[in-house]
């Protein structure tokens, strides 16, 4: 049985409740974004930074990922607040 199957018998206090099915579907989608959001940011500051692969990142490019991923972090950040205060 996974994680959001209710028992065919018991007791209430054995199942979910909204709320807690809620705070479930809250932090797996979270940790899906962070996953998706990681992924991007490697993808995307990889291809820009990293010219010459190999064993050991360059002091500029070391330098180039810092830049990129913060970036990246606050376009998300702007991103994300002016979607959660837009009017709807």
């Amino acid at each position: 049985m996974d994680s959001f199957s209710s028992p065919s018998s018991g007791s209430s206090s054995s199942q979910f409740s909204t709320e807690d099915f809620m705070d479930q579907l809250k932090t797996q989608l979270a940790q899906a974004y962070a996953e998706e959001f990681l992924e991007t940011v490697r993808g995307k500051c990889f291809e820009k930074c990293i010219t010459k692969p190999g064993s050991s990142l360059s002091g500029s490019e070391s330098s180039c990922i810092s830049r990129c991923v913060e970036r990246y972090i606050e376009a998300t950040g702007i991103i994300s607040r002016a979607m959660f205060s837009a009017p709807r």
